[in-house]
Parts: structure tokens; sequence; C-alpha cells
């Protein structure tokens, strides 16, 4: 197979990759040039390589920062956007790193950095496909909790609503969220939230 065409298939297959991830793979620049220019593949700003014709999802943001921060995880608002559990519509995406790591320089998508410590950062991944990439997400009952965790950045009425929407749908159970609330060190902060929500449930 040529270089043309297995730089297509990878790029059909994987759905976004970047620049270094293709040369890894043994294709030349030169040959990504030629099929940019010819239309075959896009490249856009961000230095990002995708098929024209790719079917793109709503979610499409979410894969890009997965890309450009591949050690980073979508956590707080855009994981409860993700996870349908809040009507926000956030105008960045909020990405956990660890807390000794670069902050990362993105022009677009806009990012919101959130910084977690060793423990907080490896609890709850979920990683789910999104246009073809593998995009790390916060599990729901992790996020709920990190919502409360970072309250002042997001608000306690997003939290509120996190939690309340997190139980009606059966997307976690009380003992998962209390878990996660111990190890993050928030009990006692969400302790009377969750015993009431959970009693009206009841």
């Amino acid at each position: 197979m040529s270089q043309r065409d297995r730089a297509v298939k990878l790029i059909e297959k994987h759905g976004i990759l970047r620049c270094a991830e293709i040369i890894q793979a043994g294709i030349h620049p030169e040959t990504l040039s030629r099929l940019v220019k010819e239309g075959t593949i896009t490249r856009d700003v961000r230095g990002l390589y995708q098929s024209p014709d790719a079917d793109i999802s709503a979610q499409h943001g979410l894969a890009e920062v997965a890309k450009l921060v591949p050690k980073g995880v979508i956590c707080l608002v855009s994981a409860l956007q993700f996870h349908e559990l809040t009507l926000q519509l956030p105008r960045q995406v909020w990405v956990a790193i660890h807390s000794k790591a670069r902050k990362p320089k993105i022009e677009y998508p806009p990012i919101r950095v959130a910084r977690f410590g060793k423990a907080a950062f490896s609890l709850g991944v979920q990683v789910h496909s999104i246009d073809g990439v593998s995009v790390p997400v916060f599990s729901p009952a992790k996020t709920v909790v990190d919502c409360f965790r970072f309250r002042k950045a997001v608000g306690l009425d997003v939290a509120l609503e996190a939690l309340h929407n997190v139980m009606e749908s059966g997307q976690a159970k009380p003992a998962e969220i209390a878990q996660y609330a111990y190890e993050t060190r928030i009990w006692s902060v969400l302790q009377p939230y969750l015993e009431t929500v959970a009693a009206d449930g009841a």
C-alpha cells in the first residue's frame, strides 16, 4: 500500500490524527501536504487532520481537545453535558490535567483547565469513542462529586442540578457518589445534599 493510501486509511480509521501521529506511522510530511492540497484530507488551524466528509457529531470539540491534550480528561460542566446531566452549554471545553502538568496552550477550541491531584485525577475515568477518537471522560458519579469540589468555579446551582439529575436518571447510586466524595475529601460538604436528594427520591 502506498503512503498516500495508508494515510487516508489511518485517518478514516481514527477520525482525527495529529501530524506527529501520522509521521510516526511512517507517512512523510510531503504526502500529507499533497493530500491536503488535493482535498482528500483536511487540516485545521490546530494541526489536526481528518477526512473532509467525516460524520461530525455535536461532541466533536471534545474529540479535538482529547487529541490536543492527550493526557487530559474531560471534566466538570463539559462532562455533565456529555452525560446529559445539565442544560448548561459551556462556552469552553473543561479539561482536567494533573496538578503538576504544564498548562496546554490551545487557541481553539477554547478550553478551561482544572488541576486535579493524583488521586482525584485517576478516579472514575471512562473512555468513550467520539468521531473515532478515544476520549477520556470522568464518570457521571465522579463528575458530580468534582462539581461540588469545584463549586466556586462551576456554581453550586450547577452541582445541585447535576446531583438531582444523576440520581433521577439512575446513572449513579448514592453509595457510589459517597465513595468518590470520601476519596476526594469532600464528603462533609456533599453529605447533607446527597442525603436530602436521596430522601426525596425514596
